[in-house]
């Protein structure tokens, strides 16, 4: 398994990727329209041509992806995906440190999930992000922000 940057041509299989990781996630809130179902394959192109994307492959096979977007000095992580077959066995570990490495002027990742997200709070807590505040965004959602902030640029 390699972790490499993505390139415009792998927005699709992306994109499909992360419809497949994003279910269960959409099934645990009760919300068939979370963000990343329902993004483009547009969007996920320009994202890729914008921001710091790296992908996990598996032979000819995109098996996990995460974005990074640079801010000053700081990281804003998102679309930590992992193919359905493959999660828990750290290849979500493996991409965040791979964009940490990636991105050594950041100073600080910030990222967030949702509260019922267990198993996504246990991985970024391990990896040294901490709770920064909570965000309610209606009966059945609140998002738990984290940063991770250990090093100076």
């Amino acid at each position: 398994m390699t972790i490499v940057r993505a390139v415009a041509a792998d927005a699709g299989e992306i994109l499909t990727l992360q419809r497949a990781a994003y279910v269960s996630e959409a099934q645990l809130y009760g919300d068939p329209y979370i963000a990343p179902l329902v993004e483009s394959l547009e969007q996920v192109r320009k994202v890729i041509e914008s921001a710091v994307v790296l992908k996990a492959v598996d032979g000819s096979r995109i098996v996990g992806a995460v974005r990074g977007q640079v801010s000053g000095a700081t990281c804003r992580v998102g679309r930590l995906v992992v193919a359905p077959d493959l999660q828990g066995h750290g290849l979500g570990t493996a991409l965040l440190s791979a964009l940490h490495e990636e991105v050594p002027e950041a100073s600080a990742f910030d990222l967030f999930t949702g509260h019922l997200s267990e198993a996504n709070l246990r991985l970024y807590r391990r990896l040294g992000y901490r709770e920064t505040r909570r965000e309610r965004m209606d009966d059945h959602l609140t998002l738990i922000h984290l940063r991770r902030a250990d090093r100076t640029p």
